[in-house]
């Protein structure tokens, strides 16, 4: 897609920049902070027992944390050594050794007592386990016995009555592809992976946009840019290496920006470990905050487009970069139109902020040669996320600031095999190399040799709802087969999703550890298969970084679980059961073949195939995508596109709720406390001034209800926009109401709006007329 490649890591800075720091007094004592020594040291401690295996696993393999791509201790980004906390609170999942058979065939009753914290301490699934309806422990059964039973129950049921999923733990491309293969090979399309609950709407956004499904820029390009801008996204907390970048960005004269609902502290200041003046004094890294509404960003973002447009009425080219938009996009009077309309007051009033603070950020863009536009959840888990995620490209395609170096827009990545995981086709829209379309599924059943099915596949939400559909229902989910993934705990409405899973025939988890979604009981059995880390894999395995970078992790030698197998194997050991004709169109015997048939499969990925050592990599697309402003639509440009501002109607009295990622790694929870606010889990961050209004001190029981459900909480002040309240993820999710998808993507909504009630007060009046009425004056509110 681009002619430019990726030039390599550049250097640091060596001499410090005291303009820069946080604080006077070394290594921020006294100061709120993560502990980085402190916390090696613990992960030293963990992983006692296997440190040479660690150690290898650590220079020599790719990171299985965020999808920053760290290859060994080097990235592409910059020289010198990179790791963090997240990579090593993730590492003792791949040393432990396996679970004792005490604990694995204890009562299940016991081990539901346990959290998945405390079950991932207990080690790794050592082999194949059954738990039949009513049996109150799990049996040992041999793969051949799980396999034939797994494949028994599928040959009974219609192909739409199966259901796949991977999660984004550590999987490689070479698992996602073969998945996304064998499903289509049995007859179903219903195979989902975990950005479905992530950055769904960031994909489908850009790929409207501007005919893209990634990101159209590297982490290098942050460092010089004008304005770097990191919308919904805590990149600091998140993907903690990318502190580096931002630090380099810093003394190249870059302006940081967050737009966030809560002042994160991790964007405030950061002591980057790995940097001598960072880790003694800390680094500044955001220059300003809009703090904008929770689900306030369209309208923010349509109020800094009216200003651009009204600054083009007083000076022609003030604003708008006109050849680029003349020559590279469709759609500007549409838009101008559009914005036009938009009433200023209206604005202001969902976004949040003045319509002076709308300008600031319209003049610093309009000022600036370059920017480039990072985000996350903040932006994409809601139901209109796609919109939000095509009101960044307006914005980014307004100043041309696509397709060039420090230019381009940005979905991060919180998972290092996630970016992969459509593009091989795990994906129930999407097949390796393009759209789940005519055209791509006639070019695939020639690569393939046999015939893909035609009918939409179902997101994974709809999926474990299908278990509620009546039995003789074509789409009643029968077969539920789940390759890590803890829907307990990811999804809304947790009570709900447990009634899901139960209602399902026969689940299948596929994983490295037991969590509590493969404590729940099914219908007739529940099986669970031992699997493989990414540094078992024989043959090693490639994985797909935020920018496109596609790496080699090679096998790793070390101990190892000794019934665990390859998760790719399995898949294909399966599949010939069900189907014995598999073995010709299904037959992979090993990681290196797998690569050969993913470059004819997905054309970006030629060149995957010649990826065979420690350190090989290449990136797909170029340094840029969409560069000199051609984008891969079928027009050639990109789209301008109108949207409408989504109703956020908060009454008298409510808030908004949304939520937020701690000391932890997706949903496994490292620290009961966050490092960077000292809040626990159930802590609820609400604005001091809001707190006074309903007679609420720090510290505080507090209740936070709506129609969906309640939250006991302690009320902890903090610098977010009033009205809006920020809980922890996932304990926040018994608020979120279920089956609420964004139109375009299926991602689940993590919004809501909720009253507040001190807990003695809500305990006091928690008579049904009470608690109904003020949920029905909810309910007529914001329905």
């Amino acid at each position: 897609m681009g002619k430019t490649k990726h030039q390599g890591p550049i250097k640091l800075p060596k001499t410090p920049d005291p303009k820069l720091w946080v604080s006077p007094i070394p290594f921020g004592l006294g100061k709120i902070k993560p502990k980085h020594i402190r916390d090696t040291m613990k992960v030293v401690w963990e992983n006692r027992d296997n440190l040479p295996y660690a150690t290898r696993i650590l220079t020599q393999g790719v990171c299985d944390g965020c999808a920053l791509g760290v290859a060994g201790l080097r990235d592409q980004t910059l020289t010198g050594p990179h790791v963090c906390t997240t990579r090593l609170n993730v590492l003792r999942l791949n040393t432990m050794p396996a679970m004792k058979e005490s604990i694995i065939h204890s009562d299940i009753d016991e081990l539901q007592k346990f959290s998945s914290a405390d079950l991932r301490k207990l080690g790794r699934i050592p082999y194949p386990l059954s738990r039949k309806k009513g049996e109150k422990r799990f049996t040992r059964i041999s793969w051949d016995d799980a396999l034939n039973r797994i494949s028994k129950k599928i040959k009974t049921i219609d192909p739409k009555q199966l259901a796949f999923f991977l999660t984004s733990r550590g999987i490689t491309n070479e698992v996602y592809y073969t998945a996304g293969k064998m499903a289509r090979f049995l007859g179903t399309n219903n195979i989902d992976n975990a950005s479905r609950i992530c950055h769904s709407p960031s994909k489908t956004a850009l790929k409207r946009s501007l005919g893209i499904g990634a990101s159209s820029c590297n982490y290098q390009d942050w460092i010089g840019t004008d304005v770097l801008i990191f919308w919904g996204s805590v990149a600091a907390n998140n993907q903690p290496v990318s502190t580096k970048y931002m630090y380099a960005a810093k003394r190249k004269g870059t302006k940081i920006i967050c737009i966030n609902p809560y002042r994160e502290p991790a964007m405030d200041g950061y002591w980057v470990p790995s940097i001598p003046d960072s880790a003694l004094f800390g680094t500044k890294l955001a220059d300003d905050f809009y703090q904008v509404n929770i689900g306030g960003d369209i309208a923010f973002m349509n109020g800094v487009m009216k200003h651009w447009f009204e600054m083009e009425e007083k000076e022609v080219g003030s604003a708008i970069d006109h050849r680029f938009v003349n020559e590279h996009t469709i759609g500007l009077e549409e838009l101008k139109a559009h914005i036009a309309k938009q009433d200023w007051e209206l604005l202001e009033h969902s976004s949040g902020l003045s319509k002076q603070r709308m300008l600031e950020f319209a003049q610093l863009l309009a000022n600036a040669k370059s920017a480039v536009f990072v985000w996350s959840m903040g932006l994409t888990q809601h139901r209109f996320g796609t919109d939000n995620i095509s009101q960044v490209a307006n914005l980014a395609m307004l100043r041309g600031f696509i397709g060039r170096e420090h230019c381009g827009v940005m979905p991060i990545r919180g998972h290092s095999g996630v970016q992969g995981s459509g593009e091989m086709g795990a994906d129930p829209f999407v097949l390796p190399g393009g759209d789940f379309d005519a055209k791509n599924i006639e070019r695939l059943e020639k690569i393939w040799g046999f015939e893909i099915p035609k009918w939409q596949g179902d997101i994974v939400g709809v999926s474990i709802e299908n278990a509620m559909l009546p039995e003789d229902h074509e789409r009643r989910l029968k077969v539920f087969y789940t390759s890590g993934g803890n829907f307990l705990e990811t999804m809304p409405d947790p009570t709900f999703v447990r009634e899901c899973l139960s209602n399902v025939e026969l689940r299948v988890h596929q994983d490295i550890i037991f969590n509590t979604s493969t404590l729940v009981e099914a219908k007739e059995e529940v099986i669970v298969l031992p699997a493989m880390t990414r540094y078992e894999q024989p043959g090693g395995g490639t994985s797909t970084s935020t920018e496109r970078m596609v790496y080699f992790s090679p096998e790793i030698k070390g101990p190892r679980i000794e019934e665990a197998r390859s998760e790719w194997e399995i898949y294909v050991d399966l599949a010939s059961r069900i189907k014995p004709e598999a073995t010709k169109y299904l037959n992979f015997t090993s990681a290196e073949q797998i690569r050969k048939e993913i470059a004819v499969a997905n054309p970006n990925y030629d060149g995957i195939q010649y990826l065979k050592e420690k350190g090989d990599v290449f990136q797909w697309g170029g340094a840029w995508l969409c560069e000199d402003g051609v984008c891969p639509t079928e027009d050639g440009r990109g789209h301008l596109l109108s949207i409408e501002l989504p109703e956020l109607r908060k009454p008298q009295g409510h808030f908004y709720v949304t939520t937020r990622r701690g000391k932890q790694f997706n949903s496994m929870i490292y620290n009961e406390t966050d490092s960077f606010n000292a809040a626990d889990r159930y802590d609820v961050l609400i604005n001091a001034e809001d707190a006074a209004d309903l007679n609420v001190s720090e510290g505080e029981a507090i209740v936070l209800f709506n129609q969906y459900g309640y939250f006991h909480g302690r009320a902890k002040f903090a610098d977010t926009k009033r009205g809006n309240l920020l809980l922890f993820w996932p304990e926040g999710n018994v608020l979120i109401p279920k089956g609420v998808y964004e139109e375009y993507a299926g991602i689940p909504e993590y919004n809501t709006a909720v009253i507040v009630e001190k807990a003695e007060t809500y305990h006091a009046h928690k008579d049904t007329k009470y608690i109904e009425k003020r949920i029905e004056d909810l309910e007529m509110e914001i329905s």
